[in-house]
């Protein structure tokens, strides 16, 4: 795929084909799933009549958020009409329905927790963004599955004394950041405030972070999420003296793990392949936190740098092997949105 470091309509129109292939691709698939009974014996398309594709019900749903966000920011490419027929028949009030009955169901009330209520939400609020009539339609549908995961968010908050810190699906920093964006574009202060309290009441005290990373499967940075988690929480007065106790050597390249991409060994192991996720994540949080620091700050063009060069080895990679093709595309678009 192409190696361009940002988002040309060529490129988006090669992301919405990758997520076109797959959305609606049942099998191979990794279920999420607790069986209470022998009837639950059920194929993927049966448990989760939206989302059944893409491997994993999560990645099913973030591919759904990257083709809307494609469809509204190139609403006359190619891929725009199959896009919308994708969506007028996939997002209706019965299926999500199903979607949301299955939630209901004993025993799955951690059911994609966290990283599947975030790109629900984050599903949610581009599609609140879309301001067509059939957009307004997809939204309709779509809302009842993102009050039941906002709802599972304020039950699970308060309880959750801890954060989790590591670099795959269950990190409370990458979940926070999305359902913020959700709750702000839809306007719910009360999850806002729940979640500001928690990545407040979790990371506030965080100091001199070390980035023991990469793990052998991560695909976020746990030190770089926490730092954007972050800038999206506190008040613009308030972060950078927050970062500069995080992270106080960025300016001189430290933690040294921080800017060197990872290296993807073998693209076709699911596990392995996260680290491409890894360095388009992390190329992501870069781009973001380089917009803190005006022009003359040395760690402005460091962060640049550093994100670029995290592209450039993982982008290419974005269409391979489909243990990274079934998702690395939404990563690579958060990076060059």
């Amino acid at each position: 795929m192409a190696t361009s470091t940002s988002l040309t309509p060529g490129l988006a129109r090669k992301f919405a084909q990758v997520a076109l292939s797959h959305v609606t691709k049942e099998y191979p698939n990794k279920l999420d799933h607790v069986l209470n009974k022998r009837a639950d014996l059920k194929s993927p398309k049966q448990l989760h009549p939206v989302f059944f594709g893409s491997f994993d019900w999560h990645s099913c749903v973030h591919g759904y958020w990257l083709l809307a966000t494609l469809l509204r920011l190139f609403p006359e490419m190619r891929e725009a009409e199959k896009i919308e027929a994708l969506f007028d028949a996939q997002l209706t009030p019965a299926k999500i329905r199903a979607e949301v009955k299955y939630l209901g169901q004993p025993l799955r009330a951690t059911f994609e927790r966290p990283y599947g209520w975030a790109w629900l939400l984050m599903l949610s609020a581009e599609l609140n963004r879309h301001a067509s009539k059939k957009g307004n339609v997809w939204r309709d549908a779509l809302a009842p599955l993102a009050d039941a995961f906002t709802q599972r968010f304020l039950d699970f908050l308060p309880k959750a004394t801890y954060p989790t810190r590591v670099g795959t699906h269950f990190n409370s920093a990458f979940a926070i950041t999305l359902a913020l964006e959700y709750a702000e574009v839809a306007s719910n202060d009360d999850l806002r405030k729940a979640l500001v309290k928690s990545a407040r009441t979790w990371y506030s005290k965080d100091s001199d972070c070390q980035a023991w990373e990469p793990g052998g499967d991560d695909f976020l940075s746990s030190a770089l999420m926490e730092a954007e988690c972050m800038r999206r929480v506190l008040k613009a007065s308030e972060f950078p003296a927050w970062l500069d106790r995080f992270l106080p050597r960025l300016a001189v390249r430290e933690p040294a793990t921080l800017f060197a991409p990872a290296t993807v060994s073998d693209r076709s192991d699911g596990k392995i392949a996260h680290l491409d996720g890894l360095n388009l994540s992390r190329a992501w949080c870069w781009r973001s936190l380089a917009a803190t620091w005006p022009d003359s700050d040395a760690r402005r063009g460091v962060a640049l740098e550093a994100a670029e060069i995290h592209l450039a080895a993982s982008l290419p990679h974005v269409a391979g092997d489909y243990m990274g093709a079934h998702w690395l595309a939404t990563f690579a678009l958060l990076a060059l949105l």
